[in-house]
């Protein structure tokens, strides 16, 4: 395991958690998600002699950590960005908080 590359490629979620708070809209967020897995494929296949999906899962799950804290951490200027997901989060359980929503489901989320 190249556990070295798995933290660099995560960086790039380091990234996406943090522009996603301030920059990006939702509506555009899956072509930089796409520019990076691509990305991160290509780095994993050249820099890993076996374990390819691992490694990929690897830096997945890393950035799943680095966005759902980031969205959390930031909740309120990410909230203030992204009405309309906060107004799917209040219809799907109005009596828990938009955090922990965010906490429970952030793992579940497509990008993570």
């Amino acid at each position: 395991m190249n556990f070295k590359l798995i933290l660099q490629l995560s960086l790039f979620g380091f990234a996406m958690a943090i522009a996603t708070v301030f920059w990006i809209p939702s509506n555009i967020e899956p072509i930089f998600w796409l520019a990076i897995f691509l990305l991160c494929a290509y780095l994993i296949a050249k820099n890993c002699s076996d374990k390819y999906f691992l490694h990929g899962f690897l830096v997945s799950l890393v950035n799943c950590i680095w966005i759902t804290s980031a969205h959390i951490i930031f909740f309120d200027t990410y909230s203030v960005n992204h009405p309309d997901e906060m107004k799917i989060s209040s219809q799907i359980a109005a009596n828990v908080s938009p955090r922990v929503m965010m906490l429970v489901m952030g793992p579940h989320n497509w990008n993570c």
